[in-house]
């Protein structure tokens, strides 16, 4: 049995479903395909902690110093960080939208 690999896709939606709060983690599990709820958690972690690079390395990679594999050019850091940075705008205006929602209620 080897380890799973999910992509930094699937990564970002289950925060964004996690985000939204209108999935339970069992759900998300399911409709991801992930084994385990801990894996949810640790990519929560990553999320709040501010480290998105995260996402988007392989398993038994820690990359710190430069935030990514040696061999993406700056052009690929520059585009995957506004990818993700759009994303996380997204996930916030989705968060806002719902605030506004529960003080009106």
């Amino acid at each position: 049995m080897g380890k799973n690999v999910y992509t930094g896709e699937t990564k970002w939606a289950v925060v964004r479903d996690k985000i939204e709060g209108k999935l339970t983690n069992k759900e998300i599990m399911e409709k991801y395909g992930i084994k385990n709820t801990s894996q949810i958690k640790t990519w929560m972690k990553w999320y709040r902690d501010g480290e998105i690079y995260r996402f988007d390395q392989p398993i038994g990679k820690q990359y710190t110093f430069g935030h990514g594999p040696e061999f993406a050019n700056e052009d690929e850091r520059t585009n995957n960080q506004l990818a993700h940075l759009k994303m996380e705008n997204e996930i916030l205006k989705k968060y806002l939208a719902m605030k506004k929602e529960w003080i009106k209620e």
